[in-house]
Formats: C-alpha cells, structure tokens, sequence
C-alpha cells in the first residue's frame, strides 16, 4: 500500500495530498506567531522588541530540534523506500531518544545564556526584564518541542500528513485562545503579561505531543518505535547525523542573521530593530507554507530516490518549485499593495509604520526567486545530501547577506539592509540551481 501511494500517484497529486495538511498547519502556524505577537503588542512596544530579541535563540531550539529530525525523516523514508523496515524502526526509535537528550540539554543551555544574549543588543532595563521572564518559561518546554519534532517527522516518512496537520493545528489553535486569557486575565485566570504568552506557547506545544502519542497507540503504522539489538546502529545514527546536523546549521542560520542585523540596524534606530523583528513575523506566513511544501516533499523525494526512481525525483522538485513559486507571488503583491496594513497590525507609531512598509517593500523584491534555493535545499535534504543544503543556507543566511548588509548600511544607511535581501535571494538561486542540477546529473554517485 505504502510503495505504490509513493511510487505510481500521479506526481501533481501526491505533492498536494502529502503538501496541502502541512500547508493548513503551517498557516494557522503562521496565524498563531502573529497573534502571539499582536497581543504581545498590547501590553507595551517594549514588550514587543522583547520579543523579538528573544526570537533568534527560540529559533535555535527550533533549529536544533527540527533539524535533526529532518536527518531521521530522510533515512526512515529512504529506508521505508527500499523496503527496509528493520532499519527504518532503528532511524525512528534513535531520533525520539537522541532528540529528548537534545531538548534537555537546551532548555538548560538557552536560559542560562539568555541574560548575556540579551545584554548585547539592548541596554534597556526593561525590555531584559521582559526578556528574561518569557524566555524562562518558553524555553522549559524545549524537551517537548523536541518529542513533538522526532514523531512529526516519523509519521511524515510513512505519509501520514494528516496526523502531523492535526497535532500542529491543536496546539496552535489551543495558543491562539490562551494568549489573551493568560496575557490578560479572564474570571479566575490572572493577568501573566508577557509570561502569559509564553505558557501559552507551552501548553499548545504540550497538547500537540499528547495528541502525537495518542495516535500513536490507537493508529497502525509501518514504522514502529521499540529497544532492541538492533536499535543503535552506528551507521543509522551517522547518516541521521550527517543530514540532521547541516539541517541544524539550516534552520539556526536565520538566527545568526537576525543577531547580525540586529547589530547593524540598532545603531541606526531601536525602531529598525523592531520593524526587523515584525518582518519575521509576518515573512512566517510564506516561508512557513512554502516549508510546509518542503515538508511534504522531502519524504516523497526520499523514498522515490530510495527505490531508484530518478525521473520522477526530478518531476517532484519541479512541481513543488511551481507551487512555491505561486505562494511567494501572493506575498509580493501583499508587501506592495498593504505594506502599512501589515506593519500596522504590531505597531501604531507613524514611523515605525513608515519605515516598516519601506523594508517590505524592498525585501519583498527577493520573494518569488528564493522559492529556487528554498526548494532546492529541501530536496537535497530528502536525497540525503545535508552538506550541499547547507551550503546553500549559508549563502543566503551568511556569506552574502551579511557583508552586503554592513556595507550598503555604510552607503545608504538602514535601508540598505532591507536591499540586501533581495540582492543576496537572487544570487543564492543561480548557486542553488547549479548545484542541484550536478546533484541530478550523477543520480548513482549520490
């Protein structure tokens, strides 16, 4: 049954059957970040910049956890493809065992680092007291995000999307209607502030994890999850490594960038900052659809390769690019035809909102070409290949971005920043296509 829903549904279909519930969930992913912020707003802006100095290392955790469980989903697909369960079982059991230690490890890592992270953009008494106290509490939650990765990630290898999209949806939905019961108070709830919104985040992320085990012990699976002889096998936890660690790099990236820019953009105006924190917040809305497109692509990349069915690898790719293409042209034409609405949303101040819809503007420029090097470094992960994924993030997250960044700032001032976006969108695609297509020249050697 599995084999020939991977192997003979016609491509345009499959990418849509397996894309479309990670899609929903990505959106209402999206919806909840922006919520999440929106009533963050309301308490103060400094609350909001808070929050935005805090993102880069809860997208670490993010980082570290997705990504080393993109590693098991490459080989629990690749195996599954090549009709290896033994192999896959091992992939599965070693990602949720080695993942829990990562979110541990995490939690105590990140809290304790925060109070020194924070230091170094903002002299702010304040916004670091805000800081700190979400930061505490979201953090406390990694070993959950962490679980809740490995099994969304193992019921993605076998197909099974719908119970990814229901998990995620729960625990967003279940976020969305807590933020402003615990930011706010309601009846017997007390007003939490800023610490509202992150136990928010937390139960909804807990509730997810339930959900995942629940299906878990009612569902039948191909893959199952068990300790035996045969459970660490060295070469299984290399090769998950191999992929998961370049995908850590992957997703951490946007981090190192954030700090990066903060850096610049804060000796120009705080206002900077904060219009580049409400950008990721609402550039989640399409890069989280377009990842949704790449979640399920990835297994279906994976497995295809697995059973040696080249041309249809390369058919999938193409058809996942299309549709990434189509959402990224949406947001263009939103960044340019509502630019103030959106930065509206997070901030009332004229300057702010000013500014913001300069920045939109220009970033939004890159939009339809980075579908290239979004969708190219997500197949490379499903054909197993984390290194040349890598290399593509790091131009896009690093070595152009950043240098075009800091000298533009010298020439045009902040706004070169939000220019730099674009320029380096449009040069990591030509990368990113040159070296897929040597990738797919040489299937065999890969």
């Amino acid at each position: 049954m599995q084999k020939t829903f991977m192997k003979t549904k016609p491509v345009l279909s499959l990418v849509l059957s397996m894309s479309f519930p990670m899609i929903i969930s990505m959106l209402v992913s999206s919806l909840y970040n922006i919520v999440d912020s929106y009533y963050v707003a309301q308490i103060s802006e400094d609350a909001m910049t808070a929050l935005s100095l805090v993102f880069p290392i809860q997208n670490l955790i993010n980082a570290v956890t997705i990504g080393f469980s993109i590693g098991a989903n490459a080989v629990i697909a690749y195996h599954l493809g090549a009709q290896n369960y033994q192999k896959a079982n091992a992939a599965a059991t070693q990602s949720v065992i080695y993942n829990g230690l990562h979110g541990v490890l995490l939690t105590i890592g990140c809290i304790l680092v925060m109070p020194f992270f924070l230091n170094l953009f903002t002299s702010d008494a304040q916004i670091m007291d805000m800081g700190i106290r979400y930061s505490r509490i979201a953090f406390s939650f990694a070993i959950v995000i962490a679980i809740s990765m490995s099994l969304e990630k193992v019921y993605q290898a076998e197909g099974k999307m719908m119970i990814t999209m229901v998990c995620m949806l729960s625990g967003c939905i279940a976020n969305i209607i807590l933020d402003p019961l615990f930011i706010f108070g309601w009846k017997f709830i007390p007003a939490m502030g800023i610490e509202g919104a992150a136990w928010a985040t937390g139960i909804g992320q807990s509730l997810g994890l339930v959900i995942y085990f629940i299906c878990y012990r009612v569902g039948h699976f191909q893959v199952r999850l068990g300790l035996n002889k045969d459970t660490f096998d060295k070469e299984i936890t290399i090769k998950m490594y191999s992929v998961g660690i370049p995908a850590v790099f992957n997703l951490a990236l946007p981090s190192l960038l954030i700090s990066a820019l903060n850096s610049i953009l804060a000796s120009f105006s705080d206002t900077y900052v904060l219009v580049l924190g409400v950008y990721y917040k609402l550039q989640t809305f399409l890069y989280l659809t377009t990842n949704g497109i790449v979640q399920g692509m990835r297994p279906i990349v994976g497995y295809n390769f697995g059973a040696k069915e080249y041309t249809r690898v390369k058919k999938i790719v193409f058809v996942s690019l299309t549709l990434s293409v189509i959402i990224m042209t949406a947001g263009t034409l939103l960044c340019w035809l509502v630019p103030d609405k959106l930065i509206g949303l997070f901030s009332s101040n004229t300057s702010t909102i000013v500014s913001g819809s300069i920045a939109l503007r220009y970033i939004s420029i890159g939009f339809i070409i980075s579908s290239v090097s979004v969708i190219i470094s997500g197949a490379l992960e499903g054909l197993g290949q984390g290194l040349p994924s890598l290399v593509i993030s790091s131009l896009r997250y690093v070595f152009i971005i950043i240098p075009v960044a800091f000298v533009l700032s010298k020439i045009i001032g902040a706004e070169g920043v939000w220019h730099a976006f674009w320029i380096t969108e449009f040069i990591a695609a030509a990368i990113s296509y040159i070296i897929y297509k040597r990738m797919m020249l040489y299937p065999e050697e890969v």
